[in-house]
């Protein structure tokens, strides 16, 4: 997707904040807009492109997570039982308990989603504190490249912002009450085992592991599919870019 000029690129990431002066760097590079990729498209479009890819990507994936269903009806991302309780949730099923296991699940997911909106601000902000290491790394790594740099720079702060709204709403929905009527069932079962778990950890944690993947996939696409690229500055520059 990147391959407008390796030189126009490592520019674009270098000396402090990716975006900062922008204009005034990609002009001191003789033949930066010559080659047939960048023919056409003016400096300002090239910087703005850069851009925007990273925040269409991340904010395809918010908007995603954070509707009603985002990660329930995401298969990939769903979040189930604990494993530490997937023999009680298997037994409360056996003797017709499945009905309060899937409330329990469908309300971790219904947290997950209210607290993914938090993640857009976080995301923004990243892209700014890009550094000329980060961009290179970015510029050589793989179809993921940028969201493994989101993962490494934003996962304290989006763990801060997402596990206060995931308290708030599983108290809402009386997740932790749920809980603990399961387990009050599931003692007794004589051939049931039940742990201790905290739900509040276990549920950001998959959170922010589902958002990663959606990021993930939407990051691939705009680099490798054309039809991925949701507004017009995308498709200019983009589409003038080869693989």
């Amino acid at each position: 997707m990147l391959r407008i000029t390796v030189a126009v690129v490592v520019v674009l990431f270098a000396a402090g904040p990716v975006y900062a002066q922008l204009d005034q760097l990609i002009r001191g590079l003789p033949g930066a807009l010559s080659s047939p990729a960048g023919q056409g498209l003016t400096d300002g479009k090239i910087a703005s492109g850069l851009k925007e890819a990273l925040q269409v990507a991340s904010g395809k994936a918010v908007d995603l997570t954070g509707a009603t269903d985002g990660y329930f009806r995401n298969q990939a991302i769903k979040i189930l039982m604990p494993e530490q309780l997937r023999s009680l949730e298997s037994g409360l099923r056996t003797v017709g308990l499945g009905s309060q296991v899937d409330s329990f699940v469908l309300n971790m997911n219904r947290a997950a989603e209210r607290a993914a909106p938090a993640a857009r601000q976080i995301f923004g902000d990243a892209v700014g504190e890009m550094t000329i290491d980060d961009g290179r790394k970015i510029l050589n790594g793989g179809d993921t490249a940028a969201t493994d740099y989101f993962k490494t720079k934003t996962s304290g702060r989006l763990t801060q912002a997402f596990r206060p709204v995931i308290e708030r709403s599983m108290n809402e929905v009386d997740l932790t009450r749920q809980y603990k009527e399961l387990v009050g069932l599931a003692q007794g079962i004589p051939f049931l085992k039940t742990e201790n778990v905290d739900l509040d950890r276990y549920v950001t944690g998959k959170a922010l592991g589902g958002l990663f993947q959606v990021v993930g996939e939407q990051e691939r696409m705009i680099r490798t599919n054309p039809t991925a690229r949701a507004t017009d500055l995308l498709k200019e520059v983009f589409g003038s870019v080869t693989r």
